[in-house]
């Protein structure tokens, strides 16, 4: 009998049972480590080398952090919703069931991050005593819907790499407020980063209405295949992000463009060139 050609594509497997679950909590623990590993490594570079973050307040250099943090997993996001959407994958050809070795180590390596997330930001809402609903929302969806992807393994992973793609916008984001903090929010880079930017968040739109096309076309399957409580929140979550998150974010970023000002912390307005514009410049003499 002819052996069959091995079709081309990325290969993660090396040997990995990805049905074992030992190994899933060490690729899940993995995400962990490592995302807290780019936590901790930003804030000693940064600490080291960046006036302006030395002179944020400890809630903002936290939020720095996660910032890039969030960043880099977008890297890893992007490249994984990206090769899904554009290879001839199992994935592709089967959107409910389809899952192969790549998309099973980001989608254990993504629950630790959104398990690195939560606990982040809850830790640093009970800290500095401030919550954002919309983003504890989002995250939570993220870490649940992921976690039932490991937990109910029949699931395909066409719909969770799609989801990655989402946070394609993140290393904009992080570039934007990184800039905005260090008063270059009047500069050209700043104002075409932020185009950018809008743009990601107006892809992300399009990218939600198409995951509700695929769901709807592939209802039957959907219902035969993933399981109840998996559907209820994948749906709830999709819907949420769709009608309320994506565009209450995309008008912020919007207007931001317009009107530099730091949504995060109280909007509280730019730096120009490191002097607050509330300060008064010094005259030379």
């Amino acid at each position: 009998m002819e052996s069959q050609p091995e079709q081309p594509g990325l290969n993660l497997s090396v040997g990995i049972d990805y049905f074992d679950w030992n190994m899933r909590l060490q690729l899940i623990g993995l995400g962990f480590g490592f995302y807290s590993a780019v936590f901790l490594v930003c804030h000693l570079l940064s600490a080291a080398l960046c006036s302006t973050y030395c002179s944020l307040p400890t809630k903002e250099k936290v939020f720095w952090d996660l910032a890039a943090t969030r960043a880099v997993f977008g890297i890893q996001s992007t490249i994984a919703g990206l090769y899904t959407l554009t290879e001839d994958s199992a994935l592709f050809s089967d959107k409910v069931r389809g899952q192969e070795d790549w998309s099973w180590f980001n989608v254990l390596t993504a629950t630790g991050f959104f398990l690195f997330e939560n606990v982040a930001l809850h830790a640093s809402s009970v800290a500095f005593g401030n919550f954002d609903m919309p983003l504890a929302l989002h995250h939570f969806f993220a870490l649940a819907g992921f976690a039932g992807a490991v937990v109910w393994d029949s699931l395909g992973h066409f719909l969770p790499m799609i989801t990655l793609l989402l946070e394609m916008s993140t290393p904009f984001t992080c570039i934007s407020w990184m800039l905005l903090k260090a008063g270059w929010a009047r500069t050209f880079f700043w104002r075409a980063n932020q185009w950018v930017m809008i743009h990601m968040f107006h892809c992300r739109m399009v990218l939600t209405y198409y995951m509700c096309w695929v769901s709807v076309t592939h209802w039957r399957e959907l219902n035969a295949y993933v399981s109840l409580p998996q559907r209820l929140l994948f749906f709830s979550g999709l819907a949420l992000l769709t009608f309320i998150i994506n565009p209450i974010w995309t008008h912020k970023k919007t207007m931001q463009l317009l009107n530099p000002v730091d949504w995060n912390f109280g909007n509280k307005p730019t730096s120009e060139n490191g002097l607050s514009k509330g300060r008064s410049k010094q005259h030379t003499s």
